[in-house]
């Protein structure tokens, strides 16, 4: 497997191809166990999945775990742990997928009768606080919660715990993963931390948002009064978020947490990815940084964090990993998800990916619901990416995945690597006609690679192709070049 790198705004492997990562997260959150606190972890990611992802075309897994996982005392770190993480390495590399690490958490902890995970017991200082079971959605920690607000807020101050600050040990946390994994040759990069929260300041944008909202319904005639409340009274909640389709009027109602989120993203995340970023370069050069959006900007608030540095000179191979989904993700009511809604936020991503002048790997993006009526929204969004020749993981695999009308979407034939710069790609769903146009700048040692879904009825290209597998092969010429697969 060759090494990747960054060019720009392009992933690239060593003969400067261009590459287009599809995947996908396979995260092991772990399992509660008797005991209030305790997890067990498996990391079950098996051959024969790992084989049939690639099967299924994709090339690239985001490999969740977490500090708990890892770290579960201090400095004391669980080297059979990370035995079976290396052998879900190996078989990517095995059958040809990149893997890059990611440290998920989720509402900063993972108590009994709570939807968190991600830090260890010993690394929650919370202030007296407790965390608390569920009541109305998961991510509702996130919201009031003030043990989970607490906690975030110690860690982002790196608070000491026997005199080592919270983020020292996460940092060397994640330089003994990196001596273990640094010469991995499926290592893509690492994730050092799931989307990040700001603590108490979250909160405030929390109760900000729902003032914004509440705002827009009184003085914005785009969210009549009489649709919602009709809306309310038969028990449709979730169509009162219909008006917040228009992009505009949803921005006007999240804008209020503008300013506390650059305030986060450039005092207190920036700083710390610069240090993670500092950590991972002592021990190796290889793998991708990846940078990752706060919590509240999956609703588009803008990311306002610099380019990754390391001792004051711009990192030279990161990218950004930003999230988004549909307000109405993974509930019964996917099928009203709102493609211009999501787009905007999908835009937003994308001024910020110009503004730093680095690749683009959404990591999270997606979700399941019941029937297929919801099919439509994830066409739009493997559009948008195509067009911004984006690379993705989706979220997420689950045990049915492959039973899964999602798959019918992921599924498709796509650009792995390309020789020279892509101009375009595009699936065309409803005639079934795959098409890549691309500049090659001069005479490659190895062909422009693509995967194919099925077996084609006709193909067209400049140059020769020959197909093995599910893999299409085509030397070209230096020049323009453009490849037609029908189906």
């Amino acid at each position: 497997m060759l090494k990747i790198t960054t060019e720009g705004k392009y992933f690239v492997d060593e003969y400067g191809r261009q590459r287009i990562f599809n995947g996908i997260n396979t995260v092991d959150k772990g399992n509660n166990d008797d005991g209030r606190y305790k997890r067990s972890y498996t990391m079950d990611f098996d051959e024969a999945l790992i084989k049939k992802l690639a099967d299924n075309g994709f090339n690239i897994i985001r490999l969740g775990m977490t500090w708990d996982a890892v770290e579960p005392e201090p400095r004391q770190y669980d080297e059979a742990f990370l035995d079976k993480v290396e052998k879900v390495a190996d078989l990517c590399e095995k059958y040809g997928l990149y893997f890059y690490l990611d440290m998920h958490q989720d509402l900063f902890f993972g108590a009994n009768n709570t939807a968190g995970d991600g830090a260890p017991q010993w690394a929650c200082i919370t202030d007296g606080a407790e965390f608390k079971p569920v009541k109305f959605v998961w991510a509702e920690g996130y919201f009031w919660g003030k043990a989970t607000q607490t906690a975030f807020d110690n860690f982002w101050n790196n608070t000491p715990i026997n005199g080592v600050g919270l983020q020292d040990y996460f940092c060397d946390m994640w330089k003994h993963v990196a001596e273990r994994f640094k010469d991995h040759p499926a290592l893509f990069g690492f994730d050092f931390f799931n989307e990040p929260f700001p603590g108490k300041d979250g909160g405030k944008v929390f109760r900000k948002l729902i003032g914004g909202v509440a705002k827009a319904v009184l003085t914005d005639k785009r969210a009549p009064i009489p649709f919602l409340a009709k809306q309310l009274f038969s028990g449709n909640v979730i169509r009162c978020l219909e008006p917040f389709a228009d992009y505009s009027l949803f921005r006007k109602a999240t804008s209020g947490g503008d300013k506390l989120i650059e305030k986060f993203d450039k005092e207190r995340y920036s700083p710390f990815i610069n240090k993670m970023a500092a950590g991972i370069r002592e021990v190796t050069d290889n793998g991708i940084i990846m940078m990752e959006n706060c919590y509240y900007s999956n609703l588009g608030i803008p990311y306002s964090v610099p380019a990754v540095t390391v001792n004051g000179e711009r990192e030279k191979k990161f990218c950004f990993a930003p999230h988004a989904y549909d307000l109405m993700v993974d509930t019964p009511e996917y099928k009203y998800a709102s493609n211009t809604r999501v787009g905007g936020i999908f835009d937003e991503h994308r001024r910020s990916q110009e503004r730093l002048d680095c690749p683009l790997l959404v990591g999270e993006w997606g979700g399941q619901s019941e029937g297929t009526d919801w099919l439509f929204h994830i066409d739009y969004l493997l559009e948008k990416f195509d067009n911004y020749q984006w690379s993705n993981t989706y979220w997420c695999y689950h045990k049915s995945f492959f039973d899964d009308p999602i798959n019918t979407r992921l599924n498709r034939t796509s650009p792995i690597a390309v020789c020279g710069r892509i101009e375009k790609y595009s699936w065309d769903r409803e005639n079934k006609i795959f098409t890549l146009e691309y500049n090659q700048d001069k005479d490659y040692e190895v062909p422009t690679e693509l995967f194919l879904h099925a077996e084609p009825k006709e193909v067209e290209c400049t140059g020769e192709y020959e197909i093995e597998g599910n893999k299409m092969y085509v030397a070209a010429p230096a020049g323009k070049n453009k490849i037609v697969i029908k189906y």
